[in-house]
């Protein structure tokens, strides 16, 4: 049984949304307690990662089809946009792919201050390395550093499996996104804090910079 309300969970929470409602801009200040926050959950739950694998696999599936959508309408909106060059001297498209806005409904925990603490997660000056959402990095055309959908999935590796730091032997057929360990790895997010997402937000921005 996952216990993920362990006093010493419950009690950085705590200081966490109390700093939050005192000051949300004194983020710098406070991201160690989001990171002990990340390991303290992340040490009991992977203790039992049978109970959350099939949670796993249901979001990374959720997620691969979420940046498969945003891979294709970038490019989609991408190749019409006929008048470029009119536009000015450099045109450059930028596709995110977010966490949903609203807390999780299928996590185990609900309450009023799970949206608070969601909030805090999702907001990239507490939580930077998610400035630019879920993958290792934005989707940027004409000059993108990936030539294909799955390359921007980190599906071109020769292990097709992003699944570092969990338990390699019950998860080597997974196929987890390069996307999925920039959540697990890279953010504040505990693994379950996003697992048990199943919806996801895209942000798509066209940007022009001209000479004068």
């Amino acid at each position: 049984m996952i216990d993920l309300q362990a006093p010493e969970i419950v009690s950085v929470e705590k200081k966490i949304l109390l700093k939050y409602e005192q000051d949300m801009f004194g983020h710098r200040h406070f991201d160690e307690w989001l990171k002990y926050r990340k390991r303290a959950i992340n040490e009991i739950v992977l203790k039992h990662q049978e109970e959350i694998l099939q949670d796993i696999v249901d979001f990374d599936d959720a997620l691969k089809e979420a940046l498969r959508e945003l891979y294709e309408r970038a490019h989609s909106i991408w190749d019409n946009m006929k008048d470029k060059k009119a536009m000015g001297d450099d045109v450059e498209l930028t596709a995110c792919c977010f966490l949903d806005y609203e807390y999780p409904k299928l996590h185990p925990i609900q309450g009023e201050d799970r949206e608070d603490l969601w909030s805090i997660l999702c907001d990239d000056e507490w939580n930077p390395i998610y400035f630019h959402g879920c993958s290792l990095a934005p989707l940027r055309l004409p000059n993108t550093m990936f030539k294909s959908y799955d390359e921007f999935i980190g599906m071109d590796s020769p292990s097709d499996n992003w699944n570092y730091g969990l338990d390699r032997e019950l998860t080597k057929d997974l196929h987890l996104t390069s996307a999925f360990h920039n959540l697990y790895d890279h953010t504040y997010f505990a693994i379950t804090d996003f697992i048990y997402v199943r919806k996801f937000q895209t942000e798509i921005n066209i940007e022009i910079r001209k000479k004068v």
